[in-house]
Order: C-alpha cells, then sequence, then structure tokens
C-alpha cells in the first residue's frame, strides 16, 4: 500500500471537511472493498477519512410506517435485528446471505451501496421496495441512486446517510452465489406493496448493475405464485459473460431465482 493519511472523523461535518480540505480523499465505511483495492494497489488516495466512528450514522428504527437503516449499520446488525426482521424479513435474509461473519461485522450497508458492485445484493433490495437513500445534502429515490457499474448519483464529497424502505406486505431474496467471493452470480428481491403492487429486481446478472424485470412484476401482480414467472426470461444480451457463468446461463439463473423467492415469501 502507499503512504496514506488516516483520519477519523466523529461527525459528518468533520468528514466533510477532511474530505474537501484534501487534494485526494476518499471516504471509509467497512472497508471491504476500498482497503483490499488499495492492497493491490488500484487505489491510492492521499486521506483516508473513516466514517466508522460517527454514531449518527448507525442504528435501525421503524420510522412513520418505513424502516430506516442508518449508512454505517453493519450487515450483521441488518441480519441479526429483530425490528428488520419483524417489518421486513426479505431484507433481514438478504443481509444474512453477504459474504461470511467477517464481512457482515465490519460491511456497512452505506458502504456497499455507495461502491454499487454490479454483483452486491443490497441494491436489488432498495430497487424493490422502492428506498430512499438520504444523503449528507440531500434524498434520492433507488432507482435515481444507482446509475451503472460501480456508479452512482453521489457527488466526490457526498455522504450517505441512512436508507428508508417503505414496509412492503411480502419480501424475499434468493441469491446463486459464486462458490469463492460468495457475491451474487445471480440475486432478484421480490416485494409485493401493502396496494398490490410489485416491483421485481435483480443483481449479480446485468451489465449495467442492478435492473427490474417489468415482465414479472406484471405477471406477479396478476397472480402471486412461483409458476407466474416461470416462463418468464430475461434478455441474455444484456447480462454480464465472464469465467464463471455465461450470460446465457445468468438468465436461467435470474428466473430460478425469482422463482424461489416468490416461494419463500409465501
Amino acid at each position: 500500500m502507499y503512504e496514506t493519511n488516516y483520519h477519523r472523523a466523529s461527525s459528518v461535518e468533520e468528514a466533510g471537511k477532511l474530505f474537501t480540505g484534501s487534494e485526494d480523499a476518499k471516504y471509509l465505511g467497512g472497508g471491504q472493498t476500498l482497503i483490499p483495492t488499495m492492497k493491490q494497489r488500484l487505489a491510492a488516495p492521499v486521506d483516508l477519512v473513516d466514517l466508522g466512528g460517527i454514531d449518527d450514522l448507525k442504528g435501525i428504527a421503524e420510522d412513520s410506517g418505513a424502516l430506516r437503516i442508518g449508512a454505517g449499520t453493519t450487515h450483521y446488525d441488518v441480519a441479526t435485528s429483530d425490528v428488520v426482521k419483524r417489518l421486513i424479513p426479505g431484507l433481514a435474509h438478504l443481509a444474512a446471505c453477504i459474504g461470511d461473519p467477517a464481512v457482515r461485522h465490519m460491511g456497512t450497508m452505506g458502504g456497499s451501496i455507495a461502491n454499487n458492485d454490479p454483483a452486491a445484493d443490497y441494491p436489488s433490495a432498495l430497487v424493490a421496495l422502492g428506498a430512499t437513500v438520504t444523503t449528507s445534502t440531500r434524498e434520492l429515490s433507488a432507482e435515481e441512486f444507482f446509475t451503472g457499474m460501480f456508479e452512482t448519483a453521489l457527488e466526490e464529497d457526498e455522504i450517505v446517510i441512512a436508507v428508508s424502505f417503505p414496509v412492503p406486505e411480502k419480501s424475499a431474496y434468493s441469491k446463486y452465489p459464486n462458490p469463492a467471493s460468495r457475491y451474487a452470480m445471480a440475486g432478484v428481491f421480490v416485494a409485493k406493496t401493502k396496494d398490490g403492487s410489485v416491483r421485481v429486481a435483480a443483481t449479480g446478472a446485468g451489465q449495467d448493475g442492478v435492473f427490474r424485470i417489468a415482465a414479472m412484476e406484471q405477471a406477479l401482480a396478476e397472480t402471486w405464485s412461483a409458476d407466474a414467472v416461470a416462463g418468464i426470461s430475461v434478455d441474455a444480451g444484456d447480462l454480464l459473460s465472464d469465467i464463471h457463468g455465461t450470460a446465457e446461463y445468468r438468465a436461467n439463473l435470474v428466473t430460478v431465482m425469482a422463482k424461489r423467492a416468490v416461494a419463500a415469501a409465501g
């Protein structure tokens, strides 16, 4: 690793000042992506601004019929939270499927979505649940926030503060993990709102990251059953193809994971 100045901020305001006062800074959440990237010398920030000491970025709460999760909340805390399990059990299950115990105890929701890895799990939940991302300067819908592979609408000095999830009637997540990294080769989150509308979002398979599947949403709105999506496939031309699986393989996985998610939602 290159020489780097480490700063541990105690507030969002202090973090912003440290960032803007540097010629080349990076925010550090749980460090599960940035630190390995620095070890490989693919990133060499002059200053690291650690957000882990900011208590205001942590916590889980029920807020006016929604579930609010602080950006600094770890995957482990999301997975084991009684509030999350009660309100959105599909989200608790998703968090429990991330990486391994070490990753879940260190990685944070804010760090994960800010990185927007195309194989990350959380983006599918944010999009399927119609979540709102609160940053240090504004609020964004999930579909406004995620703009492409490893890209978000965040400005350089902008910090994710929290994510607010409307509570659905039903939800579930199913993924096929890469056996080595445990990243999703294909993961599908399904959600049915209390007014009957349905949203289906897939991760791990799309060339531009997370995407919705309109045909499945329409089919499930008419008939909520795994059979309703069994004959629906996504266009392989829009999917990733690599040494782990072809685009056609991932297209099949998306359908299989959608069926499993709907069955799990009940």
